[in-house]
């Protein structure tokens, strides 16, 4: 898997990290049960902070996507929600457009609501 990440993007860094591992577990290409790169060797090869990494990981074990244990590193969850992995990555995708927009959270959430079925 090779991670890239875009400086010029209105995407913060570690959203984009997030979402490439999002978009690569949909895609199949990072199979449940897989390791993660370590945070300090993705950090030095995207030349950003090692937190930055360690910050997207982290977002990425609380959607439950990832498994992170202590002196082993990050993995696929066995069990990863793949689904809600998409979504997320949709939601990220509008805030960013919001934000563009300059819509608060708040105008996004009425959209939303209003576009929900009855």
């Amino acid at each position: 898997m090779l991670f890239r990440v875009d400086r010029a993007s209105p995407l913060p860094l570690t959203q984009q990290i997030a979402q490439q591992v999002r978009s690569s577990v949909d895609a199949g290409e990072l199979a449940p049960g897989e390791r993660l790169p370590p945070a300090r060797d993705l950090a030095k090869a995207l030349q950003v902070n090692m937190h930055t990494v360690l910050r997207a990981y982290t977002e990425l074990r609380n959607e439950g996507l990832l498994e992170m244990r202590q002196g082993r590193g990050a993995f696929i969850r066995k069990d990863a929600l793949t689904g809600l992995s998409r979504v997320t990555e949709l939601a990220e995708q509008l805030m960013t457009e919001a934000r563009n927009l300059g819509m608060t959270r708040a105008e996004v959430i009425h959209l939303i609501n209003r576009s929900e079925p009855q």
